[in-house]
């Protein structure tokens, strides 16, 4: 009882400190159009609060905004409980179990509405030990395990403990557009204008009570091009091993948002440069660590961060081929050397790789159903006979296994005569296709000059010899 009492004296004192004061500025006067928001996110907003709740739109889209950016997603924060805000729409899904919130569909677009939050240790009750405990405490307590991370969080409280509670000050920003107002507690404007990232409240607790913070720095510094202030930056490297604790599940969620920010390369940087590559993501330390390796996981970050620069999609199942494929390849050479027959060598490769894989990362069944079918049609686009050819184009993953390919031939591991091959055979007619496959056969190039046909030379005295020249008129026939 002595015990929690003092926890109680000390919680409530960091939570008041940590409370920000609250600031407001026209929206208008800083950059936001309220016209350019999509009708879903107005919506749900305006529903929320016809029905007499507060209600804003708030984190990355607010701060997106205000730097000129579009918005990806549209969040929307309201002092609603889940269970208050799920009826107000027709089409509304509660979701999660450390976080409960809900999902707003408008066709194949999400809103994700959630409630404000009391800030970790508000209620008094930390859970001294792992998720067995957490059910006693279901939606009336933080859990909390041996470490400070936040095991549940389904405490609600006021708009400026939800402003406590988040990772960032320029991610704390929270906008109302029925009044066109932005809602500051932490001085995020003033980091938004700095282009600086820093924790909310002391930052070592907060990598304590979620360690997936420690990436999300990494992340956002490299998506927005901010500096990363000293306060925020210096524990960083005490606090690796905190990662450990995250569940495979959300570790490979949030390796998922780092790499398909657009900004993949520069986020590897970050994270090498906080030291927090080594055992963090066994996938990329590995590959680099493998011949070939880096450069090929570079190329593969360098050509998603261009797709998604053009507005195109990226796959995760090619993503994460790409970067499982050093240690792959390396597996498969080895059996093959044991004696393993080829196609047998690379499954086992890929079901070994996969199994050490899962240990730390845990990759949806469906993307790893895919990856391994990227990698198996790798030795069979090396077939380039009519049986094997036309079969492969037909394959759902062909597009998908032929990029690879393509990426394996720019970085010396594949023959580039193979990718040109398969590049040219996709789109020409039947008559060069049959041609093509021919010179597959022979060993031919397929872009290999076509050989001039010699005349042959006649004889000298034949009809059209050097030495006649023109072909001698025939004799008069006798009388």
């Amino acid at each position: 009882m002595i015990r929690k009492l003092i926890t109680r004296l000390f919680t409530s004192k960091s939570n008041a400190s940590a409370l920000g004061k609250r600031v407001e500025a026209a929206g208008s006067s800083l950059g936001i159009d309220p016209a350019k928001l999509p009708n879903s996110a107005l919506t749900v907003v305006r529903t929320l609060q016809q029905a007499g709740f507060e209600a804003y739109i708030v984190g990355g889209a607010v701060r997106d905004m205000l730097l000129g950016l579009r918005p990806k997603d549209f969040d929307v924060a309201t002092n609603a409980t889940p269970e208050q805000v799920k009826p107000l729409f027709r089409r509304a899904l509660l979701i999660g179990r450390r976080f409960r919130i809900v999902h707003v569909l408008f066709g194949r677009e999400v809103i994700e509405v959630s409630t404000f939050r009391a800030s970790p240790g508000a209620s008094g009750d930390a859970v001294d030990g792992d998720e067995r405990n957490v059910d006693k405490l279901a939606g009336r307590h933080h859990a909390v395990d041996a470490s400070g991370r936040v095991l549940r969080d389904n405490v609600w409280g006021a708009q400026d403990e939800d402003a406590a509670r988040r990772d960032f000050t320029v991610n704390a920003l929270y906008y109302d557009p029925s009044r066109d107002v932005v809602v500051d507690y932490h001085h995020g404007l003033r980091d938004l204008k700095a282009r600086t990232l820093r924790m909310i409240g002391e930052p070592s607790r907060r990598y304590r009570e979620d360690p997936v913070r420690l990436l999300r720095v990494a992340r956002f510094a490299a998506k927005l091009g901010f500096d990363i202030a000293p306060g925020t930056l210096h524990p960083i490297a005490t606090h690796s091993e905190l990662l450990r604790n995250v569940p495979s599940a959300r570790l490979f969620d949030e390796t998922i948002k780092l790499l398909q920010t657009g900004h993949a390369l520069a986020s590897l940087d970050n994270l090498r440069r906080l030291g927090l590559h080594k055992g963090l993501l066994p996938l990329i330390d590995l590959a680099l660590s493998q011949p070939r390796g880096e450069a090929f996981v570079m190329a593969a970050l360098g050509d998603t961060d261009a797709r998604i620069g053009a507005g195109k999609t990226a796959s995760p199942a090619f993503l994460f081929a790409c970067l499982l494929w050093p240690q792959v390849g390396q597996r498969w050479a080895e059996l093959q050397t044991e004696g393993v027959p080829q196609i047998a060598a690379l499954d086992q490769a890929a079901e070994e790789v996969l199994a050490a894989q899962a240990e730390r990362l845990a990759i949806q069944r469906r993307i790893s159903v895919d990856m391994r079918e990227i990698w198996a049609l790798q030795p069979r686009l090396a077939r380039r006979s009519a049986r094997y050819a036309y079969a492969l184009l037909e394959h759902p993953r062909f597009r998908a296994a032929f990029d690879f390919l393509l990426l394996r031939a720019r970085t010396g591991e594949a023959p580039q005569e193979f990718a040109r091959w398969w590049e040219e055979f996709q789109d020409a007619d039947e008559a060069r296709r049959t041609e093509l496959i021919e010179l597959a056969a022979r060993g031919v190039p397929a872009d290999a000059p076509k050989k001039r046909r010699r005349r042959r030379r006649k004889p000298a005295g034949e009809p059209g010899g050097e030495a006649g020249g023109e072909p001698a008129a025939p004799a008069e026939p006798p009388n």
